[in-house]
């Protein structure tokens, strides 16, 4: 874009931005750009964020590359276009919408009412900060069209987001997310329409859409006899806190011991730079308040309460201290909440699924169970598809999970939900105790009957052409040999950006770009082999 061209762009963006903030920070840049510094301003205007299965996720900021309210509203005009021209009633039945605690999701959700009662389009908002497990169960409760949530999940504290979720209360999925981008570009995200705030279209929904999530949970319990023993949890300052409290309660435990200096809703995140259970030094906190008291399991949520991180004493052979503890794997929560759920429930139409990047051993215990199991895309959202195409089938989903931190324990909604987790894995601590074993002799058990499972990741930065360009250089010339073994298969799915590589005696390596970090990550998946051995085939696959 040639520098008059983009000075005239963001001085008419400016004229469009209504947030102060926002307007001051642009005005700077656009000052710095008329001064002979345009980087930063030629960054901001160079294309349009872009809208894809995840959704809208970046800083907020000024500029179309950024998120901020001109391009919120743009995002919800396209959906709005959308729905209109491919849901039936989708006036009527409306939209839900929720958000978090982070900067400007607020304006962000009333925004999105607006752009879509100027359309015609129903707009129904959680009254508070709502978890995206209680938004997504709305959804189908309301019979809405669609649902939407302003967050920004587990990403830094600078960042906000627009998920968007279908009628089943699952995450939107190929090609969808294209039919409504393709629907988002046809709108001015500076001349968007909006509604006035008390338009009749706009609904502000009371709490009784908690309280019936709440009434579910109860549900969730297998072993209901079983008493609760105690637990450690942090919200991570997101909106979990009070709705785990309270589904704790319904499930009959007491409510958990909290760190409380992560309890309370705060979108600067002030105690943790990376909110995400999964990112190293996120549950340090968390794992101080376990040190100091005598608790079976600590729990964490992220920052939207879908997804949950666990971490248990270290009771290995080699470890140090009775008050070591150990955050378990993605994996090795989905194994613990697979056993428990399968041992705890019956019927020959029983489903699980996972995806790609997760360990094969789910079904290898389906298989030993005599259930379908199914394995699937990367990304929780086609698990939600998943779900709905065995329905038609008779199969019924008793459990779906991803490797990172997202499980669906209950049959509703159709996306990962980190509330109702906690509850089933706080049974699950509880029935070990009951049954005066621990959570770590659970794993032992499970490693005796299929093998020892071993499951290891990298992450190498780089930007996402680059990322993208190196897995379609492995696709089209794989190597024969990775670290000195064998590749005895390689395997592509074009549709997951990911390449499978089967080495001698079944160790499992896989990579593909991130879907919304500059990126590419590597999984690695063995049977009994040496944990530090599977790491070196990563990083000799890497290099």
């Amino acid at each position: 874009m040639a520098e008059n061209e983009l000075l005239a762009t963001a001085r008419a963006w400016l004229d469009a931005e209504p947030d102060d903030d926002i307007r001051t920070e642009l005005n700077q840049l656009i000052t710095s750009a008329e001064a002979g510094d345009d980087v930063e301003l030629a960054d901001r205007f160079a294309g349009r964020l872009q809208f894809g299965t995840a959704g809208l996720r970046a800083a907020v900021a000024a500029g179309p590359m950024r998120m901020n309210r001109l391009v919120v509203r743009q995002a919800a005009a396209g959906l709005g276009q959308w729905l209109l021209d491919s849901v039936p009633e989708a006036s009527d039945r409306g939209v839900v919408i929720a958000r978090d605690a982070r900067r400007k999701s607020d304006v962000f959700a009333v925004d999105t009412a607006r752009v879509l009662a100027a359309m015609g389009i129903r707009a129904m908002l959680h009254p508070g900060l709502t978890p995206t497990p209680v938004l997504a169960w709305s959804i189908t409760g309301l019979n809405a069209a669609a649902g939407v949530v302003v967050t920004a999940s587990h990403n830094p504290p600078a960042d906000n987001g627009y998920k968007v979720f279908l009628d089943t209360g699952s995450q939107i999925v190929n090609p969808i997310d294209n039919e409504i981008a393709a629907c988002i570009e046809r709108f001015d995200p500076l001349t968007v329409e909006l509604a006035p705030e008390d338009h009749p279209l706009i609904r502000w929904l009371d709490t009784s859409w908690d309280d019936a999530y709440l009434a579910d949970i109860p549900a969730v319990r297998l072993c209901p006899e079983v008493p609760g023993v105690p637990i450690a949890y942090t919200a991570m300052h997101g909106v979990g806190g009070d709705m785990i409290a309270a589904a704790f309660t319904a499930a009959g435990f007491d409510v958990p011991l909290v760190v409380a200096e992560q309890q309370e809703p705060d979108g600067t995140f002030p105690t943790v730079s990376f909110p995400n259970p999964e990112e190293p030094g996120a549950m340090d906190l968390l794992l101080a308040v376990a040190e100091l008291n005598d608790v079976a399991i600590a729990l964490a949520n992220d920052p939207d309460a879908d997804r949950l991180g666990a971490a248990i004493p270290d009771t290995r052979a080699g470890s140090s201290g009775e008050h070591t503890w150990r955050k378990l794997s993605g994996d090795e929560i989905g194994w613990l909440f697979a056993d428990h759920i399968l041992h705890h429930t019956e019927g020959d139409d029983r489903l699980v699924v996972t995806t790609l990047v997760s360990s094969s051993l789910l079904a290898r215990m389906a298989e030993a169970h005599g259930v379908h199991s199914a394995e699937t895309f990367t990304g929780f959202k086609w698990i939600g598809k998943i779900a709905t195409e065995r329905a038609a089938l008779g199969q019924r989903l008793v459990f779906g999970y991803e490797q990172a931190l997202g499980y669906l324990v209950a049959g509703r909604p159709l996306d990962k939900d980190g509330i109702s987790a906690a509850v089933l894995m706080a049974e699950i601590a509880a029935v070990a105790v009951a049954d005066g074993v621990t959570i770590q002799d659970r794993l032992d058990a499970i490693a005796a009957q299929y093998g020892r499972y071993e499951t290891a990741e990298l992450s190498v930065r780089m930007p996402p052409t680059e990322g993208a360009a190196w897995v379609r250089r492995i696709e089209a010339e794989p190597p024969t040999t990775v670290g000195g073994m064998v590749v005895e298969s390689v395997s592509s799915y074009p549709e997951a950006n990911l390449v499978r590589l089967v080495l001698e005696g079944g160790t499992r390596l896989q990579i593909r770009p991130s879907g919304t970090e500059p990126k590419v990550k590597l999984y690695g998946e063995a049977v009994d082999l040496d944990p530090a051995e599977l790491d070196r085939l990563l990083h000799a696959l890497a290099e």
